[in-house]
């Protein structure tokens, strides 16, 4: 898959990613062998530029065997969602537009076995009511390897970026063009508060000369 996403125009609201609700109504889970061939089809044909294949997906799989997820109604696949998870180096060359997302280097991906410095939405499709799956799907990435890690993702459309939108994503100043990022709400620090007017008599006439120099 790509870089491109697209998603559901059922989120009308502004929500927040880390806040969606789970569903009863649609199950999402990591991707089987068994519907790795589906799910690449619904991809080519649903998100403009994606080529790719059942192989291509099961050798990604390979390296992170949760990094891809199925959203299903039943036994009815209704999209999916793949992620990046980059470490510290991979995060550096996102934000430097310096590699290749469309095939991108395993040296800039976090290991199994290894908390990621930041989650890439490399792709996403939901038809209907798939996206309410999303919820389920940060559940999971709530959990003690994910839970440090902000999103980024690059939406391919108006829709798209209305969806990010809506899901609490903001525009991220970056060499990489129109990257959106999501800081996750127990990484934002608290508003600043300006000092008491009273405070700025401790200052006499010479600290405050030194500050000028």
């Amino acid at each position: 898959m790509q870089k491109q996403q697209r998603g559901s125009t059922e989120f009308t609201e502004r929500h927040q990613l880390d806040a969606l609700p789970r569903t009863h109504l649609i199950t999402a889970q990591a991707v089987g062998s068994d519907r790795l061939g589906e799910l690449a089809a619904l991809a080519r044909r649903e998100i403009p530029g994606v080529r790719a294949s059942e192989h291509e997906l099961a050798e990604f799989l390979r390296h992170d065997p949760a990094s891809i997820f199925v959203l299903c109604r039943g036994s009815r696949l209704l999209g999916g969602i793949a992620f990046l998870y980059l470490n510290c180096e991979g995060l550096d060359a996102l934000l430097l537009d310096d590699f290749n997302l469309n095939n991108p280097p395993r040296g800039f991906l976090a290991r199994p076995d290894e908390e990621p410095a930041a989650i890439y939405v490399w792709a996403l499709v939901a038809q209907g009511r798939g996206a309410l799956g999303l919820g389920n799907v940060a559940e999971v990435l709530r959990g003690p390897r994910y839970r440090a890690a902000d999103y980024y993702a690059q939406p391919s459309s108006d829709e798209g970026r209305a969806f990010l939108s809506a899901l609490g994503f903001t525009p991220r100043a970056s060499f990489q063009p129109d990257l959106w990022w999501y800081q996750r709400p127990w990484n934002r620090l608290p508003e600043m508060t300006a000092p008491p007017i009273q405070s700025t008599t401790h200052f006499d006439k010479g600290s405050l000369a030194d500050v000028r120099q």
